[in-house]
């Protein structure tokens, strides 16, 4: 394609979104293609994983083909595969890994795995061509919540990581207790707009000893809460005021938590730069309070769209573009992992 000198093909399948895009050169978006699941696993109040692979492999073929016809390309135009293959469920993983391996092998198309990870952190360089090494990487959705010292591609230091529940998975978790439905982060962060932070005091576990994170305490609380305010949560609506005061207390909860943690990371390391990235990254009150907080100390914040917070396969092909520069080529016996941590 002129103009660019290499052209991929991401895939991602790690969870409960088919998706597939074409990116140039790591960072120019031709297509990104999304297929969600969540009117299958609306009715369970979460992700059934066996549902979850069925519907990968009614939608693979599909959205790729997708993702090529509105680049306007072909697989003849690709220069490699980048599949993610960990960490994830599974079933949904063979998936996408079996279908890019086929593909790959049969057009002879190299084939790059890519840590989901690492996807998430490197979605920001796709509209952030400014951004340089190092900073903070405040990783933050359904399964991980996650803090790093990023040094460059592929050098990465941990700093904290949760104990228990992601924040997203909270998120879900207290939805569930509401009665508000699947998934929870939308409908919190919507419902919180109009609610009282200050009506109920649920705790912030800072683990001060440490930069790890700890969700599932609020999650009890919320629970306790509510059985002991609202027994009959069944008679209440998403109009009721005191359903918005609980999301409201709750989401702030989580999210004093996640930015004064950052804090203490900048703090420590005397970085400047500051990214925000995941599927909780999309929320309104978390984007709001890490702004404001980044501006009060004189940091820079890069924050990826909406589109790109959620799972997508362009941060998949950002992170394989570096990947497949390095040299790092799978073998047709690659295997997807269920737990693959990044560092």
């Amino acid at each position: 394609m002129e103009g660019f000198k290499v052209i991929s093909l991401g895939i991602d399948t790690s969870c409960d979104d088919t998706s597939a895009a074409v990116v140039a050169d790591g960072k120019k978006i031709l297509s990104n293609v999304v297929s969600s699941q969540t009117f299958i696993h609306k009715k369970y109040g979460g992700i059934v994983p066996e549902l979850a692979s069925r519907r990968h492999i009614e939608m693979i073929i599909p959205v790729v083909t997708e993702s090529l016809t509105i680049a306007d390309l072909q697989l003849k135009d690709i220069n490699f595969i980048a599949v993610c293959y960990g960490p994830g469920l599974i079933g949904s993983l063979l998936v996408g890994c079996a279908f890019a391996k086929a593909i790959g092998f049969s057009n002879k198309i190299p084939v790059v795995p890519v840590n989901h990870l690492e996807g998430h952190i490197f979605s920001v360089f796709l509209e952030h061509s400014d951004l340089d090494f190092p900073f903070i990487s405040l990783l933050v959705s359904g399964g991980h919540t996650c803090l790093y010292v990023v040094d460059g591609f592929g050098y990465y230091t941990e700093l904290g990581k949760t104990r228990d529940d992601a924040a997203g998975e909270a998120y879900d978790k207290v939805a569930k207790i509401l009665g508000l439905g699947y998934p929870g982060g939308p409908i919190i962060d919507k419902l919180a707009k109009d609610g009282n932070p200050k009506a109920f005091n649920f705790p912030r576990a800072y683990l001060p000893e440490s930069f790890d994170f700890s969700f599932s305490g609020i999650k009890t609380a919320v629970k306790l809460a509510v059985q002991r305010v609202l027994p009959n949560i069944q008679d209440y609506s998403l109009e009721d005021q005191i359903i918005k005061d609980f999301c409201a207390s709750f989401q702030s909860a989580v999210v004093d938590v996640l930015v004064k943690k950052v804090e203490w990371a900048i703090e420590k390391t005397g970085l400047k730069k500051i990214v925000l990235s995941g599927g909780v990254a999309a929320n309104s009150h978390l984007r709001a309070k890490m702004a404001e907080m980044a501006s009060e100390r004189g940091l820079n914040l890069y924050l990826p769209s909406i589109p790109l917070c959620t799972d997508n396969a362009a941060m998949i092909a950002a992170a394989g573009y570096h990947q497949f520069l390095s040299g790092n080529i799978a073998s047709l016996d690659l295997n997807p992992k269920a737990y693959l941590p990044l560092c």
